[in-house]
């Protein structure tokens, strides 16, 4: 079976490889011929976490995924990554898809809120409902939570299966003893944006807790925007490196404010600590609760208080560290990994290639 895959980003971005790129083996493994046509290229996205835009290139990507959408041969099956087209409504969409092809949407965030909380009302008016119609109108809908299979449900899709963002054990490890020294290092690994929108708010109160404790912080990922920072370890991105990076840390943290946005995140840096053997701190907001159990595999904190109380308990109790690290691996092997997810993703896709795409 032909299964042509229309995600937003190559490799470098996060959800396009984590949620549809590091399938492609199993998927082929079960029978699939795979194609992969991204909307952006990574000079794209190389140029936007450089703090530079590529607004001339825009209408270059918006025609080469109008002619991916007109596939020939055509597809089995389509697996597409939140929408066809950015910023342009679902009618467009539909007479570009071909007829008779079944889809699978798949959603790690609440994209629809980008539309339906949108400032301005045009754009409320005119895309407010334009996610709730691809849903509606695809074979099945992959949804990284709860939350956003609960607006799957409630906007009519037909068939829902919750996956959740994972990651391949066979390429994490537990962490071993530090190389160099002792200090502790805090960790957080993302982007640019992330960092601006999540952390960069509760850093005073983060770089009080390292000056108490003595313990470093260490964000990979953040670039510029970190780099203002004195008293912050900025080390850059890489697929390569990153699971070395975050082994080099002893705790991870996920701060996050708790906005609707925020609420559709599928928690997977939590989930790359847990897999290196860290022990975590979080909001507890959206999947994060149900990914972190509360002095089991980590902490829940929401006030500057508990977030003193659980990195300070961490940062001082190296057993502690190992016995919270350690319930994390094992959850991400029994939930959270590839090996548990892919067969579920490899059958349903089985599943939804045998049915007609509705008109």
């Amino acid at each position: 079976m032909k299964l042509l895959i229309l995600s937003r980003y190559g490799r470098q971005g996060a959800s396009s490889r984590l949620r549809m790129m590091q399938y492609i083996p199993t998927l082929e493994a079960a029978g699939f011929k795979v194609e992969t046509a991204p909307f952006f290229d990574d000079a794209y996205l190389t140029a936007l976490y450089g703090g530079s835009g590529r607004a001339a290139a825009i209408p270059k990507y918006y025609l080469r995924r109008a002619i991916q959408a007109r596939h020939r041969p055509r597809p089995d099956l389509i697996w597409l990554e939140k929408e066809v087209f950015p910023w342009l409504p679902w009618g467009l969409e539909r007479k570009l898809l071909p007829r008779g092809v079944p889809i699978v949407a798949d959603y790690d965030d609440a994209v629809f809120h980008r539309y339906d909380l949108h400032a301005r009302r045009a754009v409320r008016t005119v895309l407010g409902q334009k996610i709730d119609h691809v849903m509606a109108h695809a074979g099945a809908v992959t949804a990284g939570n709860a939350y956003l299979a609960d607006r799957a449900k409630a906007a009519g899709a037909r068939h829902i299966c919750t996956v959740p963002t994972v990651v391949d054990t066979t390429s994490y490890a537990m962490k071993g003893p530090h190389a160099s020294d002792d200090t502790v290092r805090v960790g957080w690994i993302g982007t640019p944006g992330t960092w601006e929108e999540c952390v960069a708010p509760f850093l005073p109160v983060l770089e009080g807790i390292m000056t108490e404790t003595g313990a470093r912080l260490r964000a990979v990922g953040a670039g510029q925007a970190a780099a203002g920072s004195n008293t912050v370890e900025v080390l850059e991105w890489s697929e390569d490196a990153e699971v070395t990076l975050i082994q080099g840390m002893d705790i991870g943290v996920m701060p996050l404010p708790d906005t609707p946005w925020m609420r559709g995140k599928c928690g997977y840096k939590l989930i790359q600590y847990m897999a290196c053997g860290l022990p975590v701190v979080a909001s507890p907001v959206g999947v994060n609760a149900e990914i972190v159990e509360h002095g089991v595999n980590g902490f829940l904190a929401m006030t500057d208080d508990e977030w003193r109380d659980a990195l300070t308990a961490l940062a001082r109790d190296p057993a502690l560290r190992r016995r919270m690290g350690r319930a994390g691996r094992d959850k991400v092997e029994r939930e959270y990994s590839l090996q548990v997810q892919g067969p579920r993703v490899a059958q349903l896709f089985r599943d939804v290639a045998s049915l007609k795409a509705v008109g």
